[in-house]
C-alpha cells in the first residue's frame, strides 16, 4: 500500500506484507526498528525471513515514531506485538525504542541488512541517512570491518535534499531524474553546507540557471563528498547504497562516476522488491533473531 504526500520534501510512506508467507506460534518472530532523524522503519521477520515492513515519517517524539512504524508493519499480518520474541532498536533514536530488548548501532545493522538484500558479495555500503553519511566496509557475512562517517553537517543527507525539494517546489522523489536532465554537467556548487548552498542556489536561479542545472550542481557536490568518504574507508566491490538517497539516481550515478565503479542495482521496491531504506531495520531484525536464539541456547 503506497500513500502519497502533498509536501514536496516528503518521501512516500508505505507498508508491505510479503506474499505467500505464513506464521505460527512456534515460529521465531523478531523485529528491527530503525528510528532515523527523517524516517522510522520497522521490519518483521519470521524465522529470519522478511515478513513485512513499514516506513513512516519520524515525528518529534521518537518513542511514538517507533511504535507507529511497528504498528504499521504489523498491519494485515495477523501478528500482535505479544507474538514477537525479540526486538532490536537502531538508528538516530534507537535508545528511545521503549519496547526494544536491545539497541544496536545503525552501522552494524545497515551492513547486515545490505548483506541480506544484495547477498554476501557486498563489501562496501554507503548509507545516506537523514543527518549523516556512513561509508562501511564489511565481510561476506555482513560483519563490519571498518567505517567512517560524517555527522557534522546535513549537506548530502536526506535533510539537505529536503531543503532543495522545498526551495524548488519539486517532489523529492523526482529530484534525481531532474538533476540528470541537463545538456552539460555544471560545476559543483562551491559550498555543500545546506544553509549556504541554499543561498547559492537562489543566486544561481536569479542568474537564469534552470532548476535542473541547480540540482545537477548540488547533487554533484554531494556525490563528490560521499565518494571522498568511500575512498577514505577504502572501496571494495561489490558496492551498494542504502538509506533514502539510494532512490536518488542523480546522486547514485554521480557517485559511480566519481568512484569509477557501478554499484549493484537497487531492487525494484515498487514492484515487490526489497527497499534499501529498510536496510537498517532489517539488519536489526536479523540481529534480534540471533540474540533471541543465543538467550535460549538454540
Amino acid at each position: 500500500m503506497i500513500e502519497s504526500n502533498s509536501a514536496f520534501w516528503r518521501w512516500q510512506e508505505y507498508q508491505r506484507v510479503m506474499p505467500n508467507m505464513s506464521w505460527s506460534d512456534k515460529d521465531i518472530v523478531t523485529v528491527g526498528v530503525d528510528v532515523g532523524s527523517v524516517g522510522s522503519k520497522a521490519v518483521v521477520l519470521v524465522n529470519g525471513k522478511i515478513y513485512s515492513w513499514g516506513i513512516t515519517r519520524t515525528g518529534s517524539n521518537s518513542p511514538e515514531s517507533a511504535a507507529k512504524a511497528l504498528d504499521w508493519a504489523l498491519k494485515g499480518t495477523g501478528l500482535k506485538q505479544s507474538d514477537i520474541k525479540y526486538v532490536v532498536g537502531t538508528g538516530y533514536g534507537r535508545v528511545n525504542v521503549s519496547f526494544a530488548d536491545k539497541a544496536l548501532t545503525e552501522i552494524a545493522c545497515h551492513a547486515k541488512g545490505a548483506n541480506y538484500i544484495w547477498g554476501s558479495g557486498v563489501h562496501t555500503v554507503l548509507d545516506v541517512g537523514g543527518q549523516d553519511i556512513k561509508a562501511i566496509r564489511c565481510d561476506d557475512t555482513g560483519r563490519v570491518t571498518s567505517f567512517l562517517m560524517n555527522d557534522k553537517c546535513a549537506a548530502g543527507t536526506g535533510r539537505g535534499m529536503e531543503v532543495f525539494a522545498d526551495l524548488l517546489k519539486i517532489p523529492i522523489e523526482d529530484i534525481g531524474e531532474m538533476s540528470l536532465n541537463v545538456v552539460e554537467e555544471p560545476p559543483a556548487v562551491s559550498c555543500t553546507c545546506v544553509a549556504f548552498a541554499k543561498t547559492e542556489a537562489v543566486g544561481l536561479l536569479r542568474k537564469g540557471w534552470s532548476k535542473e542545472k541547480v540540482l545537477a550542481a548540488y547533487t554533484k557536490a554531494m556525490a563528490v563528498r560521499m565518494s571522498n568518504l568511500i575512498k577514505r574507508v577504502g572501496l571494495e566491490p561489490a558496492f551498494v547504497v542504502t538509506g533514502g538517497q539510494s532512490k536518488n539516481v542523480g546522486i547514485v550515478s554521480r557517485v559511480e562516476v566519481a568512484l569509477g565503479v557501478k554499484c549493484l542495482a537497487m531492487p525494484n521496491w515498487r514492484e515487490g522488491g526489497l527497499d534499501p531504506m529498510i536496510a537498517g531495520a532489517l539488519g536489526a531484525g536479523l540481529f534480534a533473531k540471533a540474540l533471541y536464539e543465543k538467550s535460549r541456547g538454540i
